[in-house]
């Protein structure tokens, strides 16, 4: 498996390579910008980072935005106890690079993660010379991880999934499980994964919670506020669709816009393609304008729905809703219902909710609600809107249960921390 999966990132390297410097600057689409931001990327990565570092560095990598959430807690809490370490974070997906690359917070330097290949993963492990490299979710990248294992650099999983169906327990499994050997230490967000890794075999893991929680309060107890959008909302009630993309989502909270006109949306579609954008646009039929063609002067006399054409700001806007609806549970990547949670919003989503412990025990609180058609969201809704001593039981109750999960981060940046005091030299 391990050589068609080699020859498989060797031709997709050599594609991105070849296509580079042949793509228009300005698309939006995902896939252009995918490949225009691995032009000469290990050259980019040696420049930026020069030559020998006065201070220890730490490999972060995430996919995308979402899985980014979960590490940014971590980097700092790291660099708080780690003083003067530096912390390069890498990205799979346009969505989280553009984002953070725009707003880094506490990450030093940002990149995309070059193709998998045996020599990208030498090359630029030479030129990060990490203290240790963190991995989020699901993340099992079979060159990096073989040689940062044989440098003895120690590489961690944190949010770790592992479901029973699953290729580790396929036939076709083994260089997965390998894979799972490479990692000093696995952290993971519920007690199924755990179990999961224990009958692997694989004893190097705790049940550590969901940093998500962390980063989530973090950002709603911080102050932010946006000029258009306090012109928008006003102290209305505003329904929030988020990380809304899958047609579904955006068939059915469009619909619910439509029926309701009374009510302001905003919708943050996490597709932001100006083709997604126009189709967004084109089913809203009470008035809609793009938060970038708007100033706090707008007249919002004839707009019902505003929509959000940019990245990275959707943990902070749910501070301006009521209710939500999180986008993603159509598909098997239901976006993070903890965000609006925070806020005491009342949540729903779609259906797909078998990776995630927390949408199931949101159901079991009261708090979060599963949809699997138009008439279920738009009962749901239904029975919320007028109703006070509802939205506040929810608030109550979704305070409690944020409270009770936050604390995860300490756990985990302890356990680094110890480690690396341990490591010789």
């Amino acid at each position: 498996m391990s050589k068609l999966y080699d020859a498989g990132l060797k031709s997709a390297a050599r594609l991105t390579a070849m296509t580079a410097g042949h793509l228009p600057e300005n698309s939006s689409s995902k896939m252009v910008r995918f490949i225009r931001g691995r032009r000469n990327l290990l050259a980019r990565v040696r420049s930026e980072l020069g030559g020998d570092s006065h201070v220890p560095t730490i490999w972060v990598h995430a996919s995308s935005l979402g899985e980014y959430a979960i590490a940014r807690p971590i980097i700092s809490g790291l660099k708080r106890r780690r003083n003067g370490c530096r912390v390069v974070v890498t990205f799979f997906s346009p969505s989280g690079y553009e984002s953070v690359i725009r707003n880094p917070g506490p990450a030093d330097h940002v990149f995309y993660l070059p193709w998998d290949t045996p020599r990208n993963a030498r090359d630029f492990i030479d030129a990060v010379r990490p203290e240790a490299a963190l991995f989020m979710i699901s993340e099992y990248w079979h060159n990096y991880l073989n040689e940062l294992h044989r440098r003895g650099i120690p590489t961690y999983l944190i949010s770790a999934l592992i479901r029973k169906d699953s290729a580790f327990f396929k036939w076709y499994g083994g260089d997965y499980r390998r894979d799972l050997e490479c990692y000093k230490h696995i952290f993971t967000a519920d007690m199924m994964s755990l179990e999961n890794l224990h009958r692997l075999g694989n004893n190097r893991a705790a049940l550590c919670g969901d940093p998500l929680f962390d980063n989530a309060a973090s950002i709603a107890a911080s102050r932010w506020n946006h000029p258009v959008l306090d012109s928008f909302c006003g102290g209305k009630s505003v329904f929030i669709a988020g990380s809304v993309s899958d047609r579904r989502d955006l068939a059915m909270t469009t619909h619910l816009a439509d029926d309701n006109p009374d009510t302001r949306f905003i919708f943050v579609p996490h597709d932001i393609s100006d083709r997604n954008l126009r189709s967004l646009s084109e089913n809203l039929a009470n008035g809609s304008l793009r938060l970038s063609e708007c100033t706090p002067e707008t007249d919002f006399g004839g707009v019902q729905s505003l929509v959000v054409d940019h990245v990275g700001d959707l943990p902070r806007i749910y501070r301006y809703g009521t209710w939500a609806y999180v986008g993603g549970g159509f598909t098997p990547y239901l976006h993070s219902v903890i965000e609006p949670t925070v806020y005491g919003l009342p949540v729903s989503f779609g259906p797909r909710i078998e990776r995630k412990s927390t949408p199931l025990r949101m159901i079991e609180l009261g708090i979060g609600t599963k949809v699997e058609n138009y008439e279920e969201l738009r009962d749901w809704f239904a029975g919320l809107r007028d109703n006070m001593p509802e939205l506040e039981r929810v608030r109550t109750a979704a305070s409690r249960y944020v409270q009770e999960n936050v604390g995860a981060t300490a756990e985990i940046v302890s356990r680094i921390e110890k480690d690396l005091d341990r490591k010789p030299g």
